[in-house]
């Protein structure tokens, strides 16, 4: 009889587990009542849903109203601690089998799987006051006629409303109640464009008459950029919650047609703002991201970004994130659309539990989003929240669904608003009158009527007004740069001493270094010596005297604090003590601003989306994406394309991150040559013919009107110039830099301290740019040494340019293998050598100087990348404008080719050697007509 009341007991522990784990299979989550929440339609057969399956467990009917002792696993009996059989069951159906189903059981950690028990499991504990419905009730008011109010007024125009999981409104704002509850000041919203507007204008609280003008097809855009449709724009506003009677920062990012590219992006604005805030563990600032269901499951870049979440230079110390799950992505049957039991599986990699909710039962949600705020302020981890929903028009409000999905669309047109649900089951219980409900109606309906009337007195269109990422102190009250000039970007000796010495040692008292970094190390000493410096120095350089102005400097990336090719190590490990590690960067000086250098994950789409949010959050940053190779930016062209390239144009952002990608050809074959020159200047915006006509400062006039600036420096001290000058420019702009591989150790890429020279200014009231941050040191506008868009020739021909008879331009490091080339074949005198180290914005102006002071001689453009490739294409035309075409440019370099580069190292020096010859053949192109 013993042996029996134990294996009895075992098996209701057993049974209780069970529910635990999978009773969300069994959960009634779909609104439809046609399909499963999950793809395994099989109900598990460990659970308790006929008389019979008592039987699994060695029970009987008769043992129903026997009483069982409850582990310590479970608080379903509340404060009792023994119930009959019949009652676990009920009580584990009611809490794992109804309209939530948990997942939670796989997280490896007791504590958060108790935390999680408590909260679903207690009786009784899934309560709302009349109160909190009624607020319940406003919102889901303002969310369905929200969208009823656009429906009538525009009926035949796309919005991708939220029909059919307008659930979504109450449910962030009972997370940001929550939050804001707990401390948050700042939240960063990141999601698709379905329900965007609702969002807008029930969440973040953009001006309604501000919406409405966006649907007017006669709207005058204003002069700031091409803009972007309505249901992709972002916002940024501090407003009062009224829950908490405490001021909240919603910004919402604006986001492309890329579904979740957003959400590396939002991370990194987030985890910006934390560090600026000096929130070390995200309790004032936290990240939201919606998702659709189709796109949460298929898209690679979510499960990038749940990658970062751990880590430590990445983490944001937990974020919501919200599945609108309509069951459907465009016309796909999730049957065809996943693998995975539900679209949310791809969370369990990063243990956050996930809570599926029919989003037809609106306090289920409100009950799941308390909780889902709960956890991401108790244990700092990312939370899912899956609103099993469904969506009641097409793809957008023009599309035909009943093409595709015939038997859901037949039962969606039945199907009744949850407002309506709502509504009636408020009244029935005495919440609510029905007087009250449609006063609450027609008091929103006159709100969005008033502003539609509003609306039409809106004739210009504003990108400015959908700001997402503002920086108020950093532009004028228009929003227009400060000032159009840019100061000298040289360092003072002293600062170049200093930085150098601390560059070249180890700041820490029996820290053990490898012999091969304390070589490197030695070398950088005896430069200093010579007053010279290499890459890793001169980049040294660029970064210590940013910081000691109080600008923070960010280096992510694969492999970055050693560098790809062993010659930064910015971070140095100790030899005989595991996890012991210095960063000399922050010990330059005690009041500098911090520097950041981390290893990224194996993951470009993310960890540059990342970056690029990082650099949004403030103008006084240096951020700075560099690529292990050049070519790996392609994993991440949708951030290029969408986001770095047309942001500025599409949403009014400035933004002045950095790519650092290693190019050039080096005999290493076809997936490590090349860093596709030609991609980014094919997008760059300049036109090829046009000369351009400024007034004043032509270099920074023309960086203001470009979209990005691609450059090619050949010269340590340039590129020292170049990242300088990035911070020092009165507007941001992404910088595209091709760094080299072979120059980073090469004998004649040096510079001397003299390049770098600071001048002797002279310090007048007019030339203080106090206006680009008040925090920054003052710069003073001077003679000094600035980044050279172009380097002239350097040779005997430069004395005798009348006696010139070829000019070859060209940039980065085959400039090295042609001055050596024409060295030896003795043709100094001849033969000039120019290099563009600005490629995009196109230094006309200096172009054209160089052709004027070689008057007599021909034009080449080599380059080592294939014609197809590489810059000839940009170039080209560039160069006919700036000579009004009256002579041509040849070209010299590989032949058109598919792959970038040879795999064989034969081939390469062969091309090599062919291009070589041509460009010193000085007879070649004689017989050839222009």
């Amino acid at each position: 009889m013993a042996q029996k009341v134990v294996e009895d007991h075992l098996a209701v522990h057993t049974l209780i587990r069970a529910y635990q784990i999978r009773g969300h299979h069994a959960a009634q989550l779909d609104p439809l009542g046609i399909l499963e929440a999950d793809l395994d339609s099989f109900v598990p057969s460990d659970l308790i849903t006929t008389i019979d399956k008592l039987a699994f467990y060695g029970l009987h009917e008769d043992d129903l109203d026997k009483t069982f002792q409850l582990p310590s696993t479970t608080f379903i009996g509340g404060n009792e601690t023994t119930l009959t059989l019949r009652e676990i069951i009920h009580r584990l159906e009611t809490t794992y089998c109804s309209h939530i189903g948990v997942e939670f059981m796989f997280i490896n950690n007791v504590e958060q799987c108790q935390w999680i028990r408590q909260r679903f499991e207690t009786p009784g504990i899934l309560q709302f006051s009349d109160s909190e419905k009624r607020t319940l009730l406003a919102r889901l008011v303002r969310s369905t006629r929200f969208e009823d109010f656009l429906a009538r007024k525009w009926s035949s125009e796309k919005r991708f409303g939220l029909e059919g999981c307008e659930v979504l409104i109450p449910a962030l704002k009972m997370i940001i109640d929550m939050s804001s509850a707990a401390g948050i000041e700042s939240i960063v919203m990141g999601m698709p464009h379905r329900g965007r507007l609702n969002v807008l204008a029930n969440v973040v609280r953009k001006e309604l008459d501000q919406i409405f003008c966006q649907f007017d097809p006669k709207l005058e855009a204003a002069d700031e950029g091409s803009g972007d449709v309505k249901y992709h724009l972002g916002m940024h506003h501090e407003r009062l919650n009224r829950e908490t009677d405490r001021n909240i920062t919603l910004s919402l990012m604006a986001n492309p047609s890329h579904l979740e590219a957003v959400d590396p992006v939002v991370q990194g604005k987030a985890k910006a703002e934390q560090f600026y805030r000096g929130d070390t563990h995200g309790r004032k600032v936290m990240s939201i991201l919606m998702h659709g269901d189709a796109a949460f499951a298929g898209q690679g870049v979510v499960y990038e970004t749940f990658h970062l979440s751990e880590l430590p230079s990445y983490t944001t110390h937990g974020t919501i994130h919200l599945v609108v799950n309509n069951q459907i992505g465009f016309t796909s049957d999730p049957r065809v659309a996943r693998s995975s039991p539900y679209p949310t599986d791809v969370a369990r990699v990063v243990n956050a539990p996930i809570f599926h909710v029919n989003a037809d039962d609106p306090e289920a949600v409100m009950y799941v989003c308390r909780v889902a705020a709960g956890w991401r302020n108790t244990f700092n981890k990312d939370v899912v929240i899956d609103l099993v929903s469904y969506r009641r028009f097409g793809h957008n409000e023009m599309d035909e669904p009943m093409f595709t999905q015939p038997q859901m669309y037949k039962q969606i047109r039945r199907q009744e608003q949850v407002l309506k649900k709502y509504s009636d089951k408020l009244i029935a219980e005495g919440v609510v009158t029905l007087q009250e409900f449609e006063e609450e109606v027609a008091k929103y309906d006159k709100i969005c009527e008033e502003a539609y009337t509003r609306s039409k007195d809106e004739k210009i269109l504003r990108i400015s007004q959908w700001l997402d990422s503002p920086w108020p102190d950093f532009f004028t009250a228009e929003g227009e740069p400060r000032s159009m000039t840019c100061p000298p970007t040289g360092i003072e000796e002293e600062i170049l001493q200093h930085i150098g010495l601390k560059a070249s040692c180890v700041p820490i008292e029996d820290f053990k270094i490898h012999p091969g970094v304390s070589r490197i190390l030695r070398g950088r000493a005896d430069l200093l010596k010579k007053r010279q410096i290499d890459w890793a120095l001169g980049e040294y350089m660029a970064f210590g005297s940013l910081l000691k102005d109080g600008i923070h400097v960010r280096l992510s990336g694969q492999d970055v604090e050693r560098g790809t090719f062993s010659h930064r190590h910015h971070v140095l490990h100790d030899q005989e003590m595991d996890k012991r590690f210095c960063v000399p960067m922050n010990k330059l000086w005690s009041d500098q601003a911090p520097y950041t250098v981390c290893n990224s994950s194996l993951s470009e789409f993310g960890v540059l989306g990342f970056e690029l949010g990082f650099a949004m959050a403030s103008p006084n940053v240096l951020v700075l994406w560099e690529a292990q190779f050049g070519d790996f930016h392609n994993t991440a062209q949708c951030i290029i394309d969408q986001f770095i390239c047309p942001g500025q144009t599409k949403w009014y952002r400035n933004n002045g991150i950095v790519l650092l990608l290693p190019h050039g050809m080096e005999g290493m074959g076809p997936e490590h040559s090349s860093a596709r020159p030609e991609r980014f200047l094919q997008m760059s915006k300049d036109d090829p013919d046009r000369f351009p006509e400024y007034n004043g400062d032509f270099e920074v006039q023309q960086l203001n009107d470009c979209n990005w600036i691609v450059v090619n420096v050949s010269t340590p001290a340039n590129y020292c110039h170049v990242l300088r000058r990035q911070i020092l420019l009165p507007f941001r702009k992404p910088l595209i830099i091709f760094t080299p591989k072979s120059l980073l150790r090469h004998p004649d890429a040096r510079s001397s301290f003299d390049e770098l020279a600071p001048g002797t200014p002279k310090i007048t009231r007019s030339k203080i740019l106090c206006c680009i941050n008040h925090q920054m040191n003052k710069f003073w506008l001077s003679a000094g040494t600035r980044f050279k868009r172009l380097i002239p020739d350097e040779s005997p021909a430069s004395q005798s340019p009348g006696q010139v008879q070829r000019v070859i331009f060209c940039t980065g490091k085959v400039y090295y293998e042609l001055a050596k080339e024409r060295k030896v074949q003795n043709l100094e005198r001849e033969i000039a050598i120019v290099r563009l180290e600005q490629i995009s914005p196109f230094p006309f102006d200096l172009v054209k100087a160089e052709v004027n002071k070689f008057s007599n001689a021909e034009l080449v453009w080599c380059q080592e990348e294939h014609k197809n490739m590489g810059y000839y294409d940009y170039v080209r035309p560039r160069f006919l404008t700036a000579v009004d075409n009256k002579k041509p440019i040849w070209y010299v370099g590989r032949d058109p080719a598919a792959a970038p580069a040879t795999g064989n190292k034969s081939t390469h020096l062969n091309e090599l050697n062919t291009f070589m010859n041509t460009a010193f053949n000085l007879s070649i192109f004689q017989d050839r007509s222009f």
